[in-house]
């Protein structure tokens, strides 16, 4: 094998998506060291794709959710067409995610069938989903030879944050104080989601979670994106205490950063929760229209709790009968109890 090949990734367009292909990098990475991997990925997936230590560059995607834009494609494969990637992987399943690759005559175009990409991809693996039941595997499974079944077990996704990266996103928030060395570390509750209000425990288990988290103690930050700082911030006010919200106020590779220091993190099935997991943070992962059969939270640390309705999972973006039981039947004492097992 060449030590100068060069593979391309194509990264999927969600945040926990992209951190369940850290191991597929890893073992071709393991295959051959020399490799060099770079990732073609959106701007909201990069910095998470930059703390990967298989991955040598990130190439910004321009192109928007479900965007074709055919001649900015074009654009794009004659420029990586430069780069003389030797082969491509593929991971989303569309058409579209194909097209580069295949514009640009990267020779191996590698991938899942997926849709109508016959001569998209040349080295094509057929998804048998009762074998590879976890997206962690299915990505794996594309650095075996076709054919060949995956090699078991599939280490769990990894993150990379620094005690320098951890100390300057303290600083550049105002939370890093004199003599705080051996303060308590804070707990991180993440009240959205972004598929949907279905996937979001309710606002008030949140703050009935952070008062007691507090009460006894344990500082709590709140961590999530712009969209998340109105909910967020009806939490803070009715905390009183060392609450403090974040959302908003953080890049991601700064979620990262923060979310490594915590002593635990409560969060919704988000990609903020991949994070957790991907850092080896204690993790309490609250399961409502979606399923953890698919896209756990992969971490010996991590605990998934929900309330199996019969209803659930739905899958939907909005509860299709108007309750959420799935969620709000999960009560805040439940989880405080799990927090504090955890905490001691």
């Amino acid at each position: 094998m060449s030590a100068e090949e060069r593979a391309l990734v194509i990264a999927p367009s969600w945040i926990g998506d992209a951190i369940m292909a850290q191991p597929l990098f890893a073992r071709l990475k393991a295959q051959n060291p020399q490799l060099r991997i770079d990732a073609l990925a959106p701007a909201w997936v990069r910095p998470v794709l930059s703390r990967m230590a298989e991955i040598s560059a990130v190439r910004p995607s321009p192109f928007a959710h479900g965007e074709l834009n055919l001649m900015q494609r074009l654009r794009l494969a004659r420029e990586l067409k430069q780069s003389a990637y030797d082969r491509a992987y593929i991971l989303p399943n569309s058409f579209k995610s194909a097209l580069v690759p295949w514009l640009a005559d990267i020779p191996r175009r590698i991938g899942f069938l997926g849709e109508c990409r016959f001569g998209l991809i040349n080295e094509r693996h057929r998804l048998n989903k009762a074998a590879l039941p976890l997206m962690v595997e299915r990505f794996a499974q594309l650095a075996e030879p076709l054919g060949k079944l995956l090699t078991r077990p599939v280490a769990p996704p990894r993150l990379i944050s620094s005690r320098g990266q951890q100390t300057a996103v303290l600083t550049a928030l105002g939370l890093a104080q004199e003599g705080d060395s051996n303060a308590m570390r804070p707990v991180v509750l993440c009240p959205g989601a972004e598929y949907g209000p279905a996937k979001r425990w309710p606002a008030r288990h949140f703050t009935a979670l952070a008062w007691e988290l507090v009460r006894t103690g344990h500082p709590v930050w709140l961590l999530g994106s712009s969209k998340d700082h109105p909910i967020a911030e009806s939490i803070r006010i009715q905390v009183p205490g060392d609450c403090r919200n974040l959302c908003g106020r953080t890049r991601i590779d700064q979620a990262i950063d923060l979310i490594a220091q915590a002593s635990l993190v409560v969060c919704n099935d988000s990609g903020l929760m991949h994070v957790a997991a991907a850092l080896d943070r204690p993790t309490i992962a609250l399961f409502g229209s979606s399923s953890p059969d698919f896209t756990p939270p992969l971490s010996p640390k991590a605990t998934v709790m929900r309330t199996n309705m019969p209803c659930s999972p739905c899958f939907k973006r909005v509860c299709p009968y108007g309750h959420t039981d799935c969620l709000e039947k999960l009560l805040p004492a439940q989880v405080l109890e799990m927090c504090q097992a955890r905490l001691n």
